[in-house]
C-alpha cells in the first residue's frame, strides 16, 4: 500500500472547480514546493491526502503545503502547456522534470499539388507552400489526430500523379485531384477550431467508430476511439502557448488578491499572485489585453477564493 498523506487537505481544496488546471502547493513561506496539472483539480488535489500509491516519496511534501493555488485551463490540454511552460521556467524542489513528458510538435498542411497531405514535424518551415498548425504536445496524439483527417478527409489521395497503391487507395474511395481544394478548406477549418467543422468532423469519426463496432471490428473501433480522443486534444481551446510569439502581461483582480500573467514569446510562464488594492489594480486591469480578460478575471475570482486562512495570496 502506498503511503497516505499528512493531515487532512486545506479547507481550500474543497474550492477548488471540478475543471481541468494547474495547481501549486506553497509552504509557510510562500515559497513553491510543487506545481502539477489536473484533468480535475479537485479531485487530483485532494489525492495528495489520501493514499499517494506510486507518490509515496511525496508525503513529506504534503506534510509541509500551507496553501494551494490554481489556474483553472479551458482544455486538459492547455493544463499541459501551462505547466510545461511554469516548469520550464522554475523547478519547485518536488518536482521531478522540467517540462513534463510530451513531445512539442506541429501538423503540417503540404499544399503542393504532388506531394498534399497532412504530417507531423517538430519546427516550422518558412516554405510559403505548407501551413502549419500548432504547436501540440504528445507526438502520438498528432500522429493519431493526423490519422482522424486522413480517414474523414484523405487530401494526400487528392494528390496530383498518384501511384500504385495510392492510387488504387484513391479510386477506391471516389477522390480525384479536383477535390483535393475542398479537402484542404476542410482540414485548415478543422485545425482553426471552428465549430461548424469540428462538430462535423467529430461526428463522422463517430459513426465510422460505431460502424465498425456493429461489424465487430472491434480492434478498428478502438483506433477511432484512440483518434477521436487525439483530435479533441488538437482542437481543445488553448492559447497559454502559441505559435505567434507575442508578449502580453496580463492581470486580474478579485477580493484583494491581483493575479498577474506574463506571455513573453507567446508561451504563459510566469504566475504571480499577491494582496493589492482595487485602486492599485485598475490600471493593470485596463491594460490587460481583451483576448485574456476572461481567463485573467476567472482565476483572480479563484485566487480570492481560495486565499485567507486556506491560501496564501502572496
Amino acid at each position: 500500500m502506498g503511503q497516505a498523506g499528512a493531515g487532512a487537505p486545506p479547507a481550500a481544496v474543497a474550492s477548488l472547480p471540478q475543471a481541468p488546471g494547474v495547481y501549486r502547493f506553497r509552504d509557510a513561506r510562500a515559497g513553491v514546493l510543487y506545481i502539477g496539472r489536473a484533468a480535475n483539480l479537485r479531485r487530483r488535489v485532494a489525492s495528495y491526502w489520501g493514499d499517494l500509491g506510486s507518490r509515496g516519496h511525496l508525503a513529506a511534501m504534503v506534510a509541509r503545503i500551507d496553501g494551494v493555488q490554481a489556474l483553472v485551463c479551458d482544455s486538459e490540454h492547455e493544463a499541459a502547456w501551462l505547466e510545461r511552460n511554469l516548469l520550464e521556467r522554475r523547478l519547485p524542489r518536488w518536482n521531478r522534470t522540467a517540462g513534463g513528458q510530451e513531445v512539442p510538435v506541429y501538423l503540417r498542411l503540404d499544399l503542393r499539388p504532388r506531394s498534399a497531405g497532412l504530417k507531423v514535424v517538430h519546427a516550422v518551415g518558412a516554405e510559403r507552400d505548407a501551413r502549419y498548425f500548432g504547436p501540440y504536445l504528445g507526438g502520438l496524439r498528432a500522429r493519431l489526430a493526423a490519422s482522424a483527417l486522413h480517414r474523414v478527409l484523405p487530401v494526400a489521395y487528392a494528390a496530383d500523379g498518384l501511384r500504385g497503391s495510392d492510387r488504387g487507395m484513391a479510386a477506391a474511395r471516389g477522390i480525384r485531384p479536383g477535390d483535393r481544394a475542398a479537402l484542404t478548406a476542410t482540414v485548415v477549418a478543422v485545425l482553426e477550431r471552428d465549430d461548424a467543422a469540428m462538430t462535423w468532423f467529430r461526428h463522422e469519426l463517430e459513426r465510422r467508430r460505431d460502424t465498425a463496432a456493429a461489424e465487430l471490428a472491434f480492434e478498428l473501433a478502438a483506433r477511432i476511439q484512440a483518434e477521436i480522443e487525439a483530435a479533441d486534444w488538437v482542437t481543445a481551446a488553448q492559447k497559454v502557448t502559441l505559435a505567434s510569439g507575442d508578449d502580453a502581461d496580463v492581470h486580474g483582480w478579485a477580493g484583494g488578491i491581483l493575479v498577474s500573467l506574463a506571455v513573453r514569446n507567446g508561451r504563459l510562464g510566469e504566475w504571480r499572485q499577491r494582496s493589492c488594492g482595487k485602486a492599485v489594480a485598475e490600471a493593470l486591469l485596463a491594460a490587460t489585453p481583451a483576448a485574456w480578460v476572461p481567463f485573467a478575471r476567472r482565476n483572480a475570482e479563484l485566487a480570492a477564493h481560495l486565499a485567507g486562512p486556506a491560501g496564501v495570496p502572496a
